[in-house]
């Protein structure tokens, strides 16, 4: 596997593929984030079979012919409409891989621009909400990752919809934040900015002053975006503050977004934890696809 820095602009858009009607989607989805960022684009399908219970047991080359043939048919399906997606300008490879699947995705997203997979493979219950490739990557991974769910739209509609985010009010959403400006002078769209602080609902607080807490929330958000901003004043923003709890306010916002960008962890997370519950909310609930950023 070639090895590039994840900052620079020959790290890949890293997207895994079984087949399954959702990795079908993510490889459109990554397909037009390479055209719009310039990235290659990098289908990977692994063929690897657990040969034991031990870490990093795999069937290497001892897999039947008829395993690789139906591999080498996914990945060429799967780069015929990256191609026709992606355009002519964008690198796109597609490789077989011999490892298996989670682990070869967590040593790849060292070096990715992002990751990409479908909410579940081929494997996964119906009614299952995230398959164990999407939710290793969106714990483990390195780099940014974004889950794309089977009924997530990517036609031109969509395309002309906000980017949201999901601001808490301290520096761990300041990574997630930057992106979501990056994103959305990209695909040349608004930005919604939310901010939401109540962990409960319907609790009246008026007693309390509400017009002054909102008026300091508003305050906040617009302090913590001041720096995106000048760096991207061509994007028009929106701010949203909401009394709610967090995961509720981004779900409800993120049904007319066509990405929410989230960060790993929010302001009530403990250091040794791998994904906030907003995040993880979302990442199981939101149709639009999701993209998950780590500090």
């Amino acid at each position: 596997m070639t090895v590039e820095q994840s900052g620079s602009a020959t790290a890949p858009i890293v997207v895994a593929v079984d087949g399954s009607p959702t990795s079908l989607q993510a490889v459109a989805w990554a397909a037009r984030d390479a055209a719009l960022s310039g990235h290659p684009l990098r289908i990977v399908h692994s063929i690897a079979v657990p040969a034991g219970f031990g870490p990093g047991l795999a069937a290497g080359t001892a897999q039947p012919d008829w395993l690789r043939t139906d591999g080498e048919q996914i990945l060429s399906e799967a780069a015929a409409s990256a191609r026709e997606l992606a355009g002519p300008d964008v690198v796109i490879d597609a490789e077989l891989s011999l490892e298996l699947v989670i682990g070869d995705l967590l040593v790849r997203s060292e070096h990715a621009y992002r990751m990409v997979a479908g909410s579940r493979g081929r494997g996964a219950l119906r009614r299952g909400l995230l398959g164990s490739v999407s939710s290793a990557l969106v714990h483990h991974a390195r780099c940014p990752v974004v889950v794309v769910k089977d009924d997530s739209a990517t036609d031109a509609a969509a395309a002309r919809r906000p980017v949201l985010v999901g601001v808490d009010g301290t520096d761990n959403s300041d990574p997630a934040t930057g992106l979501a400006f990056e994103e959305a002078q990209r695909r040349g769209v608004a930005l919604v900015a939310l901010h939401s602080w109540s962990d409960t609902t319907g609790l009246d607080i008026s007693m309390f002053g509400w017009d002054t807490i909102v008026n300091a929330e508003h305050a906040m958000l617009a302090q913590r975006l001041a720096p995106w901003r000048d760096r991207y004043p061509e994007v028009p923003v929106t701010l949203e503050v909401a009394r709610d709890d967090p995961g509720k306010s981004l779900l409800k916002q993120s049904d007319s977004a066509q990405l929410a960008v989230v960060g790993s962890r929010g302001r009530g997370g403990f250091a040794g934890m791998l994904l906030g519950s907003t995040s993880a909310g979302l990442v199981h609930s939101a149709e639009c696809p999701i993209m998950v950023v780590r500090r």
